[in-house]
Order: structure tokens, then sequence, then C-alpha cells
């Protein structure tokens, strides 16, 4: 399911101040140097009734609501994040695996918690909306559906403060009458082509021939506008981790420069890395050497990875790379060699 918190910073605001709820709020950025450069970042449903949504400049967002008793307020990231920490830990709770995509919004995989049921899972969902909202006092719209991409286009479909359930095999009906622009990735420019093409729906595009799609958009653009129309996605649901990366270091017994005297030592701090890696359900995609010279300055080489991995042999020959790189830079001796990897994702729950 994809949980996105409704108009969360005003409705924030709203559950600090509950008077503000039936009068159009707007939490604007005010931190532009001119009047223009200022914009509503959030605004209640109230005011969206006026036609004041996020990224309109706050000067015709206070003409849209003159004489209406609104109340613009400046973005309180520090409560807000408050308020997201206690909703995201309560969901973290009620499922399998849990991936937070931003300060109001998250992924849960609740695939094993539910056995694949989907009216058990649209039990689960109300009750997490309904204990949700008695606890903390916020509403939040939830799309149900066999995968992530499917599940967001329904989260969008009846909000504020609704549940949308799309079952596998209701989902090609669920998409077709969609304009394009709601498939994620598809935006202003990329929907206009698409119209030129005759393709106005998601219909249209999971109709269209992919090899034209492919001449139109690249192989990889082209093959996942096929497929999202078509409601495949086989993007799992992965937890970033608060563990920013695993590092291990060790001071040589004398400094030196050579290659295989540095590769042996580094071989034993992989292994390590590797094993706290795996215990940990981690997979990395960023691997990095760390050096202390023998002047006693610090030198760092990274690298980032294609793809997300948890192989031994990746982080044993990307640290070899990054070694012979940096010695044919350096004539400096090593004193102390350290490996780290980051950019860690958890992949499943044990």
């Amino acid at each position: 399911m994809l949980v996105d918190l409704d108009y969360f910073f005003a409705q924030c605001e709203e559950l600090r101040n509950p008077n503000l709820k039936t009068k159009p709020v707007v939490v604007g950025v005010y931190s532009g140097r001119t009047e223009d450069s200022r914009a509503v970042s959030t605004a209640n449903y109230v005011a969206r009734r006026f036609g004041v949504n996020s990224g309109l400049p706050l000067h015709l967002a206070m003409k849209k609501l003159r004489n209406l008793d609104a109340v613009f307020l400046p973005v309180d990231f520090k409560y807000y994040k408050q308020i997201s920490d206690e909703i995201m830990f309560f969901l973290r709770s009620y499922c399998d695996i849990f991936e937070q995509v931003g300060v109001d919004e998250a992924y849960l995989d609740i695939s094993l918690k539910v056995k694949g049921n989907f009216k058990t899972g649209q039990v689960l969902a109300e009750k997490i909306r309904t204990e949700v909202k008695k606890k903390i006092g916020i509403s939040f719209s939830v799309g149900l559906a066999p995968n992530k991409l499917v599940a967001k286009i329904a989260s969008e479909v009846n909000k504020p403060d609704d549940l949308t359930v799309v079952e596998p095999g209701n989902v090609t009906s669920f998409l077709a009458t969609f304009p394009v622009i709601r498939i994620p990735g598809v935006g202003k420019k990329t929907a206009e082509k698409m119209n030129i093409m005759s393709i106005t729906t998601i219909g249209d595009l999971a109709r269209y021939d992919v090899q034209r799609l492919v001449e139109s958009f690249g192989r990889n653009m082209g093959v996942y506008f096929c497929n999202a129309a078509n409601g495949k996605d086989a993007g799992p649901v992965h937890e970033v981790v608060k563990t920013e990366s695993i590092s291990r270091t060790f001071t040589m017994r004398e400094n030196t420069r050579d290659l295989n005297v540095l590769l042996a030592e580094t071989d034993h701090l992989i292994l390590s890395i590797h094993k706290d890696l795996l215990n940990n359900n981690f997979i990395f995609k960023r691997v990095g050497i760390i050096m202390i010279m023998a002047d006693l300055s610090t030198r760092n080489k990274s690298k980032t990875l294609s793809i997300s991995s948890d192989k031994l042999f990746l982080i044993t020959k990307t640290v070899k790379f990054l070694l012979e790189s940096f010695l044919s830079e350096s004539k400096l001796k090593i004193r102390r060699i350290g490996v780290k990897i980051s950019q860690l994702i958890i992949t499943y729950h044990k």
C-alpha cells in the first residue's frame, strides 16, 4: 500500500490549531528574494476550492483568497517532521517491509502479513487509517494494489481521507481511463508528445506498439511506459536505513605503497564488512577507500555502482580499482587504510 498524508503541512497546522479547519490555510515558502519567488508549499482543501495549489506564487494565492479570512503561515519543517516521525513509526509496525519516500509518503509491503489476500489487506488498511486518525489526529489516503506503481496512482484517486483498492484482475481496467500524465515519469512535455501520437489515456498507451515507443522515447523509457501502462512494476518495497555506511580500518605495520600488501589487508576488512552486510540484509551501491598518509593527511576515493548489490567480489574488485587509481596519482606512502560501503538499503526483514 502507498500511504499519502493528505495536504500534510497544512493539516499539521490544523492539528496545532483546530480553529483553522474551517478557514483557507496556506503554508508558504517565504525564503525567496522577491514577491514572485515566494510560493505555496501546501494548501488545505478549503483553499484549494478557490484554485490555490502547491507551486502557486503567494501573491496570486493572496489575491484568490482576498476577503475570505484566509490564514498564511510559513513552513515549520521541525514540527512537521516530528508529526511525520510519529506516523511513520506507527506505520512501520503494521507491515512486513517499510519504505519511507518523503515526509508525507511511504510504501508498506503487507504481502506476508495478509497472506496475499486483498480483502484482509483492505481491513488492515482501514484499521491503520482509523488508528492514526484517533491517536495522532492526521488523515491520509491509501492506494492498495499489487505493486508500487499502481498503489501510487490509486492513492491519488479519492483524496483526501480515503482508500482505493485495485485487485490484480482489475489493474488494466482501473488504469485505462486516466490521462497518461498520471504515470510516474510522464511529465508535461512527454504527455504532449504522446498526445501528438494519439496517446491521451493510459489505455491508449497500453495498446500502443512497444517498438514505436522505443523509437520515440528510447529503449529504457519506451519499455517502461509500455509496462507501466499495463500495470507492471517489479520494483520492490525496500527500506532505506539510517545506517549510512559500514567501514573498517587497519593501521599498516609500516608505511607502504605496495599494492599487494595493501590488498592483503583490505581483503580482511572487506570480509568483515561483507559479514555485517549479510547479517543485516543490506545491499550497497557505493564503495570507498580511506587512507591516512605518511604525512598524516587524509585521502578518500570512492565509486558508485550502476546497481545496488550484496556481492563480495564487487567490493573486492572496486577496492582494487580505487587503490590502483590512487597509487598512480600519489607518491606518498599509506600509513592507515580503510574500506567503506555506503548508500545502504535493507532488502527484506527477517
